[in-house]
């Protein structure tokens, strides 16, 4: 199946230059939904393993739970063999949709677009690779059914290798430690939605790991439930100082969007603050030496007390016009979800 395409909602808009394939049995344009169960959108970067035999376990899988379904891989600027792959299953299978990029613009834009894209009541989202058993499908839609908005999984026992599960429980454990989100494994692949919440969900580069706090953010009703993890394709063994320092300034990112996006100067105004008073306590003590009769002309703790003093009036500013902001555009902002099962 082929159609056209329009750009997601919010920051992760779609590039421009994005393969735009029409088909009659769609209007992306109305967001039309079809009668179809189940969704299942695939971010594809990089070769990881047998897209087919994916395709065929999902299938496999859905049918057997009754679902009628299509599963959507999006094709993060990927060629050569890979994307002959992709074409070839798409042509040999109705249920099979291709969005292509002609360049890489990251997983958080491909879900984007698959999430403005798919037609399903709900909405899935797989690694591109055996990640977790098929079956823990059940699982999350039985926890969609039971009335939650979004599901995350959690990998558990975890087959992969110490190191790399040191390090997942670490990233985890601070991750629920700053937001309070008691979610377990935010790098699971396996997540389930309404569609209406994937459609409300803005993120951005590399965001996509926290939709489940995200969601929690915005007022839904998240989920977490146990899957059976596999031994994956994708990469494995320590993840290198870069990866590490990337992904706890996603977490500092995070911790700013979720507590400090609608009241800019209390996080800029107390570090403002600190750093003001550090200024004006330095150069107080620097006015009672020169009354002592000391020269100041040696001492660098004064112009240490000047910095700071400056530092902390402009980190105060960025602080006050961050809230003029918001109030000039506080109609245009709406991160409440009103509850139409009341």
């Amino acid at each position: 199946m082929s159609a056209a395409f329009e750009p997601p909602r919010g920051p992760a808009t779609m590039p421009a230059n994005l393969d735009r394939r029409a088909g009659p049995d769609r209007d992306p344009a109305a967001g039309d939904v079809s009668d179809l169960d189940i969704s299942v959108v695939i971010p594809v970067g990089r070769d990881v393993g047998d897209l087919r035999g994916l395709h065929a376990s999902l299938c496999a899988e859905l049918n057997a739970l009754g679902q009628t379904h299509e599963i959507l891989f999006i094709a993060d600027g990927v060629g050569g063999d890979l994307i002959r792959k992709l074409t070839s299953l798409e042509a040999e299978n109705d249920n099979v949709v291709l969005i292509r990029f002609r360049q890489s613009f990251g997983e958080s834009v491909a879900l984007s677009a698959g999430f403005e894209r798919a037609r399903g009541r709900f909405l899935l989202t797989y690694a591109p690779y055996l990640q977790v058993v098929p079956s823990s499908i059940g699982k999350v839609l039985e926890a969609l059914d039971a009335g939650n908005d979004f599901v995350s999984t959690w990998r558990f026992p975890r087959v992969d290798p110490l190191l790399n599960r040191i390090q997942s429980n670490t990233f985890n454990w601070v991750t629920r430690t700053i937001t309070g989100v008691p979610i377990h494994d935010l790098n699971c692949g396996l997540r389930g939605m309404k569609r209406e919440v994937a459609l409300d969900l803005t993120f951005h580069g590399d965001l996509f790991r926290f939709l489940p706090i995200l969601a929690n953010k915005q007022g839904f009703k998240v989920a977490e439930v146990k899957v059976r993890h596999m031994t994956e394709m994708g990469k494995r063994g320590f993840f290198g100082f870069g990866v590490t320092v990337r992904r706890f300034l996603d977490i500092f990112t995070l911790f700013f969007l979720v507590k400090f996006t609608r009241k800019p100067l209390r996080f800029f105004g107390l570090i403002g603050a600190g750093l003001f008073c550090a200024g004006l306590i330095i150069n107080l003590y620097m006015v009672v030496l020169k009354l002592q009769g000391h020269s100041l002309a040696d001492r660098p703790l004064l112009l240490l007390g000047t910095l700071l003093l400056v530092l902390g009036f402009q980190t105060l500013s960025i602080g006050l016009l961050g809230e003029i902001i918001i109030y000039l555009h506080a109609r245009k902002i709406r991160e409440y979800v009103i509850d139409e099962d009341l």
